[in-house]
């Protein structure tokens, strides 16, 4: 009779990498989605690098009555489904501004979490100031 140590047995590659990424304190969901972090951080450090992509938009500054906050106009061109011509559709979003923007600039946002009640997009550029 044959008795079996279970110190002789070696574990296949897949379980070793699982069994040493549960070491470091790593979980599965980090296995399939390396690059998305649990918990949010600032945009800025590194926490920057482990978060995925994030929506961009580029308009113009309509308004700018608000302290630190713009609407900005974003346009966009659809084929219109009946027609078969392009069709201009405007999109408003308020942002929020650190970087003084006034009515006509040319700016990029970009998607954050949420500020106040509409506000959920964040001014990171000046592209092109207005024409006075």
């Amino acid at each position: 009779m044959a008795t079996e140590d279970n110190q002789d047995v070696k574990p296949t590659s897949d379980e070793a990498q699982v069994a040493e990424g549960a070491r470091a304190g790593e979980t599965l969901a980090h296995e399939v989605a390396p690059n998305v972090d649990a918990q949010a951080g600032d945009s800025t450090g590194a926490e920057a690098g482990k978060r995925g992509t994030r929506v961009q938009k580029v308009g113009i500054v309509a308004s700018d009555k608000m302290q630190k906050t713009v609407v900005v106009r974003v346009d966009r061109k659809v084929l219109h489904p009946k027609y078969r011509r392009y069709v201009r559709r405007t999109s408003k979003f308020m942002a929020h501004d650190e970087t003084g923007a006034t009515v006509g600039d040319k700016v990029r946002i970009v998607e954050t979490r949420p500020l106040s009640a509409r506000k959920r997009w964040r001014v990171v550029e000046i592209l092109q100031k207005a024409a006075k």
